[in-house]
């Protein structure tokens, strides 16, 4: 991709501070006042270099807020505990959510969240059990909360939030240091949660408003080591959902790549993906679909749903500032490395990205 003419990384208000890159005249000698070698002086500048990046995003995070990133028609749903997990489960659907903040109306005060993937990691457990089914359409959220273990659980069961007020710096510091995908963003005085950010909201903003004259981002996302290069986990579309969503559970992904038998990609499978719970008729029919081919739920796959991830792909020599060009065209939830054989031998996601600057 041809980056010369960055509309996101473009020329306007620089916002590093003076950041500059290094004069390689300045990284002439070593510690011993020695000459160095050229490959010594463009390793130091590179890593001078990447430093001046992370230090321009980060003072872009640090001093833009969490409200910034709400947008003015989104909307929050909230569940009191006591409602049943099934009717929880298809109100996110039905209001095209991810998550909502979960209310304890006996304590007053909020105890997590809950998730579609929640949800669907759950439904897999009992279905795994000699509990029928339909006992778990009758639960409550509260019953799920308070259940063992080994019969699922929330990932977001400590109800981390943010002031209104906090900077997105702030925001993602929390979100990378407790392992989430969601933060509910609150009003103070009166607690009331206005959104649930995500790494890709975040992302979002990032990519849209921050503005950088010097080329800081043209290292390989490879080379940055942003995202997974090694024991990366593939399935195939013959292979049972049961089975992808376990493997998936197991090494504890968002998604998975889908290859063909000749290892090409052609597809990926999003851990939150509700195509055979929505085509459900019934508790019983969703577990029977958890027995389909995988290539089967791929087939039925809606596109006006904010769950549905769609391919997209680059090499894993791809520059930062070529991805962040990708994300204003996209909005991707995560890129898939190929080589030029069309074989994954990468995978980086919005997450990974934002995790590169404040980890």
């Amino acid at each position: 991709m041809d980056t010369a003419n960055s509309s996101v990384v473009g020329s306007s208000v620089p916002i590093g501070g003076g950041l500059q890159p290094p004069d390689v005249n300045d990284l002439g000698q070593d510690v011993n006042g020695l000459p160095k070698t050229p490959s010594q002086s463009i390793l130091n500048e590179k890593h001078v270099i990447r430093g001046a990046g992370k230090e321009a995003i980060n003072e872009f995070l640090d001093t833009h807020k969490a409200f910034e990133v709400i947008r003015t028609s989104g909307k929050v749903v909230v569940f009191d505990v006591r409602i049943s997990v099934q009717l929880a489960f298809y109100a996110l659907v039905e209001h095209d959510m991810q998550a909502a903040p979960l209310w304890d109306a006996s304590i007053r005060e909020f105890v997590g969240l809950m998730t579609v993937t929640d949800f669907i990691s759950i439904l897999r457990r009992y279905s795994q059990t000699s509990i029928p089914i339909s006992d778990l359409a009758s639960k409550s959220i509260a019953d799920i909360i308070t259940a063992p273990p080994e019969m699922g659980k929330l990932k977001h069961d400590i109800f981390d939030a943010a002031d209104v007020s906090a900077t997105l710096g702030q925001c993602c510091r929390l979100m990378h240091a407790k392992g989430v995908d969601f933060l509910p963003v609150i009003l103070p005085s009166d607690a009331r949660v206005l959104a649930c950010i995500s790494y890709t909201a975040i992302l979002e903003y990032l990519v849209t408003h921050f503005r950088e004259q010097r080329r800081l981002f043209d290292d390989s996302i490879y080379d940055l080591n942003i995202g997974t290069y090694e024991n990366i986990v593939t399935v195939k579309a013959e292979q049972p959902l049961r089975d992808v969503l376990s493997v998936i559970e197991s090494r504890g992904l968002s998604a998975v790549p889908v290859v063909d038998d000749a290892g090409v990609v052609v597809n990926v499978y999003s851990a939150s993906d509700i195509t055979f719970l929505a085509t459900a008729t019934d508790a019983d029919s969703a577990v029977s679909n958890l027995s389909l081919s995988l290539g089967s739920i791929l087939s039925q796959q809606r596109s006006d749903v904010s769950t549905h991830d769609r391919l997209y792909t680059c090499s894993r020599n791809s520059t930062l500032q070529s991805v962040f060009e990708i994300f204003a065209s996209v909005k991707f939830n995560r890129l898939i490395c190929v080589n030029e054989e069309g074989r994954c031998n990468g995978i980086m996601s919005a997450r990974d990205l934002v995790s590169y600057f404040v980890g």
